[in-house]
């Protein structure tokens, strides 16, 4: 009960506020985040605690880290739904523009954030910030959350030249801020022990990741791809999807040291594989990839709750934090929009796209939030204030970033108004 209950909890709470943002003209998405956090350790869990009763939400984020493989499975289903967007005849057309965007404007971010931070570094009162925190911080900034995105392209069902070309920038984007992270680690790593530069750790271990799970992830897309051949009936290739999804992310949590490369994957890159491979092999993937999407909806429901619920509140009691997460949030968006806008404009892309991608790129969560964890667990008191840092722009993008993709989407004409949308169409929410 303990278990099963605050699950059940979770979901309903996320539904019942969709409804309440809808009214009000804000994402699902946003809905579901605040159900999150009304029902965490901030609200009804801390009711919970005082009762004494501990299925009445979560009433600690350990036990909200109890779910941690629901979350990893829905990403995982995430990834390789984008994987369907990187089909042979939509990267003939913007495959290069893509590309090219997915790379600069994550460079662009992570450029303007490190000059930022270092400025606040030599302004600031001693201690306040580092430059290994600073650099960290940087190539944090290049991530973006793919399943804030999806969620508002499918809520309100997204179609135009602006969508086409934002779920693979995004899918690029995650690529190398796994490089960039990887790199600026190794350097922050270097600087707080005093040594010289590890070039295993800062070029070959992130090349090795990529490679590996692009690698793993096509093995399991020509399996996957053949193994659908031999089932004719759409429940059980329904349900050969699933298991292959979920053996995708499984496989992807394998990690081993030979010597100083360090083994490991993303679950992200692999399972974007596994979709693109699929998507691009099978001649019958448009059904499938369909009725996947409407398996997973409950479960994104519930993936977008767990993270509100995550979300800690406790970095606002230093000062010194929110004044640096406030001009890492601020240059953060300024790099992306900045970045996304020149390098769409060099690839001769669309005035639409070059006006509004770049504000579609703020939703930051999952892939931030990992790389935080990663510098918490090993860089002392500067890992701590990345990851309190972290935190706050995570709190702040995923609750405004949703509805500025909604707002951009909409400007650019790939969002309908509801008002002529056609009568019988299906309308999401």
């Amino acid at each position: 009960m303990d278990i099963l209950m605050p699950i059940g909890i979770a979901m309903t709470a996320g539904l019942l506020l969709s409804r309440f943002v809808k009214k009000i003209k804000l994402p699902a998405v946003t809905g579901y985040l605040i159900a999150g956090i009304l029902i965490g350790p901030y609200c009804l869990g801390l009711l919970g605690e005082w009762l004494d009763i501990n299925w009445l939400g979560f009433v600690s984020h350990e036990s909200v880290k109890n779910n941690k493989i629901l979350c990893d499975v829905a990403l995982g289903f995430i990834a390789f739904a984008i994987g369907d967007e990187f089909r042979i005849s939509s990267l003939k057309k913007i495959g290069k523009q893509a590309t090219i965007i997915g790379i600069f404007q994550a460079l662009v971010a992570t450029i303007v954030v490190d000059a930022a931070l270092i400025g606040l570094y030599l302004i600031l009162p001693e201690g306040t910030i580092t430059i290994p925190a600073a650099l960290v911080l940087g190539a944090v900034a290049t991530a973006t959350a793919p399943a804030a995105t999806l969620m508002v392209v499918r809520q309100y069902k997204a179609k135009g030249k602006l969508t086409d070309i934002l779920l693979p920038v995004v899918a690029i984007d995650d690529a190398v801020g796994l490089i960039v992270f990887a790199v600026s680690f190794g350097i922050a790593q270097t600087m707080q022990g005093g040594g010289g530069l590890d070039i295993i750790s800062v070029l070959v271990n992130p090349l090795v990741e990529v490679v590996l799970s692009l690698l793993l992830g096509f093995v399991m897309g020509i399996l996957f791809s053949y193994a659908e051949k031999y089932f004719n009936s759409n429940s059980k290739r329904l349900t050969l999807s699933i298991t292959f999804v979920i053996m995708s992310v499984a496989l992807s949590m394998y990690e081993r040291h030979i010597g100083a490369v360090h083994i490991k994957f993303s679950p992200l890159l692999v399972c974007m594989m596994l979709g693109t491979v699929f998507c691009n092999m099978c001649d019958f993937s448009d059904e499938i990839m369909g009725k996947t999407d409407k398996w997973t909806a409950p479960l994104f429901v519930l993936f977008f709750v767990l993270s509100g619920s995550e979300l800690e509140f406790d970095v606002f009691a230093n000062p010194m934090v929110i004044v640096v997460g406030v001009v890492y949030i601020l240059t953060r968006a300024v790099g992306k929009i900045v970045g996304a806008g020149i390098s769409a404009k060099a690839t001769k892309c669309d005035p639409p796209i070059v006006k509004y991608l770049g504000v579609t790129l703020l939703p930051q969560a999952g892939v931030a939030l990992g790389m935080s964890l990663i510098a918490a667990e090993s860089l002392g008191e500067v890992g701590v204030m990345v990851r309190n840092i972290t935190l706050f722009a995570v709190l702040i993008y995923e609750l405004v970033g949703p509805l500025f993709t909604k707002i951009a989407l909409t400007k650019a004409g790939d969002i309908v108004p509801r008002t002529v949308i056609n009568i019988g169409e299906e309308d999401d929410d």
